[in-house]
């Protein structure tokens, strides 16, 4: 008769096959965690040039078209990252630019620090959980400082420091240069809306029309929405009907 094998250690199951692509590399262990740390500093490193206001340009071209911009999300969305760990600085950026809409830079390279600072607890063998456990007491620590010193500037009777504050956001963007149209434009557009619980930014929304310079650019309180109209001999004609908002 044929014996049969049990496989006991596998709870009498057939152990699970992993199919790896070719040229995979499979590790693990703490050379495994400083190679992960490594990579997000090469990311991290990569982005720190754009950083404030002084901050340079980076060429990326991602083998149809060039980019030049130093947004950080913009950047790290033409990189092409295939480090597993990398990526998550990606995601990071991502989820930072959508939640916020600024500061994804920041995010990056606060992330890179963070983990530069870990390295050698790392190295030593020091566990992840007692690393973790150590940055999650050091981010409520952090968290409560941030609350002691913050100041009530009154942002409903302080309009110039609103100003100052979407002047800030759009130092890195393209239209840095027509910054006082556009801060007062910001600051109204958010205004409009109900402050109670809390103003829904998606009420506010860009209408982008082909022609004319940002210079033109003006706020709507109120609905715009594009229309095509159909005219004997003309054919369509397109344009945007405003629906101001009642004096």
């Amino acid at each position: 008769p044929t014996p049969s094998i049990t496989m006991a250690g596998y709870g009498g199951m057939q152990p699970g096959i992993i199919l790896l692509r070719e040229g995979t590399d499979q590790s693990q262990g703490k050379a495994q965690l400083v190679s992960n740390i490594n990579a997000c500093q090469a990311v991290a490193d990569t982005v720190r040039t754009t950083l404030g206001p002084r901050g340079m340009d980076k060429l990326v071209f991602d083998g149809q078209r060039v980019t030049i911009s130093n947004d950080g999300a913009t950047i790290m969305k033409l990189l092409d990252i295939v480090h597993p760990a990398a990526k998550t600085l990606v995601d990071i950026s991502m989820s930072q630019d959508a939640e916020v809409g600024d500061g994804t830079t920041s995010v990056v390279l606060l992330a890179g620090e963070v983990l530069k600072q870990i390295k050698p607890f790392v190295e030593e063998g020091l566990h992840p959980q007692i690393i973790m456990g150590g940055l999650r007491k050091a981010a409520q620590v952090a968290v409560a400082r941030v609350k002691e010193i913050a100041v009530d500037i009154g942002a409903a009777d302080n309009r110039s420091m609103l100003e100052t504050f979407a002047g800030t956001a759009l130092n890195s963007k393209l239209i840095s240069n027509q910054k006082a149209l556009f801060c007062p434009m910001v600051v109204d557009a958010v205004s409009i809306l109900d402050m109670e619980p809390a103003p829904d930014l998606d009420m506010v929304g860009i209408k982008k029309v082909p022609g004319g310079d940002v210079t033109q650019s003006f706020l709507v309180e109120g609905v715009a929405f594009k229309k095509a109209f159909s005219y004997a001999g003309f054919g369509l004609v397109y344009c945007f009907c405003i629906i101001s908002k009642p004096a």
